[in-house]
């Protein structure tokens, strides 16, 4: 276990070590993929950034956190997962792209037996949503979108993406999930944003969450990676901590009974 300096004391020399003897964050394929692996059973995985003072967005987007590694990660979560899950205000807010994976990730895919690209799901109450936005004109497979019984039964977005309703007048994201698992999407990655996985944790829906930190203090009004309803602190076991230039790489997962 990595000691930090007691309070007001200088890293040095034992810090610097300590620092050093953390892991590196591994830059093949294969070898990120078996520090992300798909898991042998129904699993909500997310992936959230947020700065080293809890921010998560600098200049109201996620963008401004980014760092060395943090590419290789988020695409290796998206390779390795069945279903890509993302709230509405995210989709709008970060100006999604269809989801499409590089020729070598789709390789690695098919190679383990996987369809080539995963399902597109995109969570939203209200269905403001751009049809002509690439997530959905760009799309390789239809998207789903998960819905309400009392959003608006007639929208543009239906002529681009399936809807599924589910729950009366808001998403029952319990309901969402078993849907996904019914259609053989068993391995579930979450993006956000924040109000989505909130929720997910009121729900107690979330397995994993792998977290980067990446070495900026933000200030400002940032939120952080979670808000919604208030619900028991869910207790997470850290599955590994890596590094790379100052990034720091953290998953954790629910404790093995």
């Amino acid at each position: 276990m990595v000691r930090l300096p007691a309070s007001g004391a200088r890293a040095g020399p034992t810090g610097d070590r300590a620092a050093r003897s953390m892991s590196t964050l591994p830059s093949g394929r294969d070898e990120l993929a078996a520090r992300y692996p798909r898991l042998g059973r129904p699993a909500l995985r997310v992936n959230f950034i947020a700065s080293a003072d809890g921010a998560v967005t600098v200049g109201g987007l996620s963008a401004g956190l980014q760092g060395p590694g943090d590419k290789e990660v988020f695409d290796t979560l998206r390779m390795v997962c069945d279903a890509l899950i993302v709230a509405a205000g995210t989709v709008r807010a970060e100006r999604y792209d269809a989801l499409r994976l590089t020729p070598e990730d789709r390789a690695w895919r098919t190679a383990q037996g996987l369809p080539e690209f995963p399902l597109m799901v995109i969570v939203s109450g209200s269905l403001d949503l751009d049809p002509a936005q690439l997530i959905f004109s760009d799309a390789p497979i239809r998207p789903l979108v998960l819905t309400h019984g009392a959003a608006p039964r007639s929208s543009p977005i239906a002529e681009v993406a399936e809807l599924v309703r589910v729950g009366d007048e808001r998403v029952d994201l319990a309901a969402g999930l078993r849907e996904l698992h019914a259609r053989g999407a068993t391995q579930l990655l979450c993006e956000g944003g924040p109000g989505l996985l909130g929720s997910m944790i009121a729900a107690d829906l979330v397995d994993e969450l792998c977290l980067t930190v990446a070495p900026l203090l933000a200030g400002g009004s940032a939120g952080r990676i979670a808000h919604g309803p208030a619900a028991p602190p869910r207790r997470m076991a850290l599955r590994h901590a890596l590094t790379r230039e100052d990034m720091l790489f953290l998953r954790y997962g629910r404790p093995r009974v």
